[in-house]
């Protein structure tokens, strides 16, 4: 009861604090907001509910609403993915003792994540103009801390509501878009450890992850940063990564294998069967992936324009064939093409082409999945069983493996057909386009990612680990983690 008021108290201070702190930036906002964007978009552009200029300088951006509603759907397609997709996912691979376990994990993280991109995580990842004072090519500042220049204000001299934007789109718009991203990629690090990790330890773990990991990644890759295509102070130019091969998938599942290596093995793995309980649930999570990623995609355009249309033709060639790759890789070398298989094929191609699927035509889409689905099966098959990991649903194998040929198949294959990356002198891009350069920096830039990844999650485990605890008790994990963490089971039967 004590330690329960103790948390109450703290609870209600933070809450305090974050709600005054937020009236203060408000009213200091209200005068003139912050507006514009970054990547190239206008500076300055702002839009009012009456169609005037707050400032009375500057001409009005409009709100697009084709392009409104488009990011609007495809910000609920990506959620879709966290829960109920990976959630279905994941929970039908485990065992029924687990299955609660796994989806309190996804569920979970949809509001903690959420949370911590709206009071922080925005700000560090987008916030700062490149080439603008105050910019930082490692972080990004407090422009937008606890959505301050991202939220309506009125303005008292004109009596109207601004809204600041980004391109056609006002910037809370956009921050929703990109809150979805960070609510799945740590989510799908809970498939490394499975059935074994404590929810507390979980819960601390994701939010440091999620602040020294991907805020930084994201800043360095999507907002002008030592990773950003076409940047001065980018290594070796910078490299391409439309939906996030790199600040998805790559530190996702790099993060996840360094999961399983430090926590260990399960109890009875190698020994006692461990079957999926109920694979009808991972083909429906599967199915919902497929159709979420069209979002995660084809929202990456951030328009409803003819590129979204290539990234969503790209992305389904690649998860077809990759699930044909992977279902005839079962067929040839074990008789029978499986459900399961066909599932995780389809996921291994829509992580493949994620950071291609804006720069590439739909023929070399089919290739990469094709190669993912061959390559993301050894992997999870041949190269698990012979390191003797225990990465429980294969998030290294289809995340980390998959997101890293992905990054590196987009300085082959991308192309100025597709996408004009400058549109003063439309430079070639990959190797489709006579280009070498840019397969170098996506392979630098998939090193970096593998690197920080690596390091900054064995440091916060080893860090957790002393403090905390990173597993269960051997009983509780043997009882599982439905009722040994949650006091619930997942099927009563009376």
């Amino acid at each position: 009861m004590l330690r329960f008021r103790q948390l109450a108290i703290v609870f209600c201070a933070c809450a305090c604090l974050v709600a005054c702190v937020g009236r203060l930036l408000a009213q200091e906002n209200t005068a003139e907001p912050q507006v514009g964007g970054e990547l190239g978009l206008e500076q300055g552009a702002i839009v009012e509910a009456e169609g005037d200029s707050a400032t009375g300088d500057v001409a009005p951006i409009e709100v697009n609403t084709g392009d409104h509603a488009w990011m609007l759907t495809s910000s609920v397609l990506v959620l879709m993915m966290t829960a109920p997709g990976l959630a279905l996912f994941y929970c039908g691979l485990v065992r029924k003792k687990n299955v609660l376990g796994v989806m309190m994990q996804c569920f979970f993280l949809m509001a903690l994540m959420a949370v911590l991109w709206g009071v922080y995580g925005y700000s560090l990842a987008f916030g700062g103009v490149p080439g603008e004072e105050g910019f930082s090519e490692w972080i990004g500042n407090t422009d937008y801390l606890l959505m301050r220049n991202v939220q309506p204000a009125f303005n008292e001299s004109s009596s109207t509501v601004v809204w600041p934007m980004e391109g056609s789109i006002p910037r809370l718009t956009h921050m929703l878009f990109q809150g979805m991203f960070i609510i799945i990629t740590p989510a799908l690090i809970c498939g490394a450890f499975a059935e074994r990790m404590k929810f507390s330890t979980l819960v601390v773990f994701m939010i440091l992850w999620a602040t020294l990991v991907y805020c930084p990644l994201c800043h360095w890759v999507w907002d002008g940063g030592i990773l950003a295509y076409g940047f001065e102070k980018s290594v070796l130019g910078g490299a391409l990564d439309f939906a996030g091969g790199t600040v998805v998938h790559i530190s996702s599942g790099v993060s996840a294998l360094v999961c399983a290596l430090v926590l260990g093995r399960r109890l009875g793995w190698g020994s006692d069967p461990m079957p999926p309980h109920n694979l009808t649930y991972t083909v429906i999570g599967a199915a919902l992936l497929w159709v979420g990623w069209f979002g995660f995609n084809a929202g990456s355009a951030l328009n409803a324009g003819a590129l979204a249309a290539s990234a969503f033709a790209a992305t389904h060639f690649a998860a077809a064939a990759a699930a044909l790759a992977w279902a005839s890789m079962e067929w040839i070398l074990r008789g029978k093409p499986t459900v399961l298989g066909t599932c995780s094929g389809a996921v291994a191609g829509l992580v493949c082409i994620t950071p291609a699927s804006g720069y590439v035509q739909p023929m070399p889409a089919i290739v990469m999945g094709l190669a993912a689905g061959m390559i993301c099966y050894l992997a999870c098959t041949s190269l698990k069983s012979k390191l003797g990991y225990d990465d429980s649903l294969d998030a290294f194998g289809v995340h980390g493996v998959g997101g890293t040929l992905g990054a590196v198949l987009t300085g082959v294959f991308a192309t100025r057909n597709v996408y004009i990356a400058n549109a003063d002198n439309a430079p070639r891009l990959g190797i489709m386009d006579q280009n070498f350069g840019l397969l170098t920096a996506q392979i630098a830039a998939a090193a970096v990612t593998w690197i920080v990844a690596a390091v900054v999650t064995f440091l916060i485990l080893k860090v957790l680990d002393v403090t905390m605890g990173l597993r269960v008790s051997q009983q509780a994990e043997i009882q599982g983690l439905d009722l040994s963490q949650h006091g619930e089971e997942g099927y009563i039967f009376i």
